[in-house]
């Protein structure tokens, strides 16, 4: 083993996850799903993982019973713990085992529907204090402009960090730019982040942006775990790529990946394609 193999071994902090099958029900939701009644123990061998499967092959419960499982934050309209929509997977975070080589808290979970929300939770946070500050105006009318300004004081240092961390406004960026933005804001190195179908907000081009920052955060100690449509972000060099549409997950090899057959047929004749449709 190399020098750069050890170096990725350390970033490595989840290992893997298995299921307790005397806490699972192979008749209810999630356990219903052909990959949960085969999974014993799913290793993360190197810093970047790529689960890759068609719609309800599992791959995105998979990653927020982890999510969930792992404590993270979640950057999106709702926090982790009160999610309506993770309701239905906790008998499968009840029934998750969780190897770290070390236990972070450190990373978050973010899925690209809730992206959106994100922002508008950010939007209707900068809208409340900007009103704070307009209703002491008013009320501090008659009074002393240092007692205006400690009165503003807290809602003005607020307005000011939010701006510091993402800029003056994610709604004036084009959704890409807004993405990047936030991405890069909430980074932090040796963290663990799961993120699913993060390329839905992003065009090719800024997708590889995306995956520079990945790279960045790689060489800093963090961990990505990503499920994924993108034959772009599966392409990230050194990945381990998991295929969710067998009955069993396994490794898989890029060349070999259904999404990158079908997108090479596709783009070396796209007329073919459409002459059967």
């Amino acid at each position: 083993m190399n020098k750069k193999d050890i170096g990725r071994q350390i970033m490595i902090h989840l290992r893997s996850v298995s299921i307790n099958s005397f806490k699972t029900n192979s008749d209810s939701f999630p356990f219903n799903i052909p990959i949960f009644q085969n999974l014993d123990e799913l290793a993360f061998t190197a810093p970047v993982t790529i689960l890759v499967g068609e719609n309800g092959s599992g791959k995105s419960t998979l990653l927020e019973g982890i999510a969930k499982a792992a404590g993270l934050i979640t950057v999106g309209s709702e926090d982790v713990d009160r999610d309506p929509t993770l309701l239905a997977i906790q008998p499968l975070v009840d029934a998750l085992k969780l190897v770290w080589t070390m236990r972070i808290r450190r990373g978050f979970f973010l899925r690209a529907e809730d992206f959106f929300g994100y922002i508008k939770r950010q939007r209707a946070l900068r809208q409340s204090m900007a009103d704070e500050i307009k209703l002491i105006d008013r009320d501090f009318g008659d009074r002393s402009d240092y007692a205006k300004s400690l009165a503003k004081g807290p809602a003005i240092s607020s307005l000011q960090s939010l701006d510091r961390r993402y800029g003056a406004d994610l709604d004036a960026q084009s959704h890409g730019e807004s993405f990047l933005t936030l991405f890069k804001s909430r980074l932090v190195p040796g963290g663990l982040y799961l993120l699913d179908e993060p390329e839905a907000a992003l065009s090719p081009l800024s997708q590889l942006g995306f995956i520079s920052l990945v790279n960045e955060m790689v060489s800093k100690e963090s961990q990505f775990i990503i499920a994924s449509h993108s034959p772009i972000l599966m392409a990230i060099s050194d990945a381990l790529i998991l295929n969710f549409d067998q009955i069993q997950i396994s490794p898989v090899n890029y060349d070999d990946l259904a999404h990158v057959k079908l997108f090479r047929s596709f783009l070396d004749d796209p007329q073919a394609f459409m002459r059967h449709l």
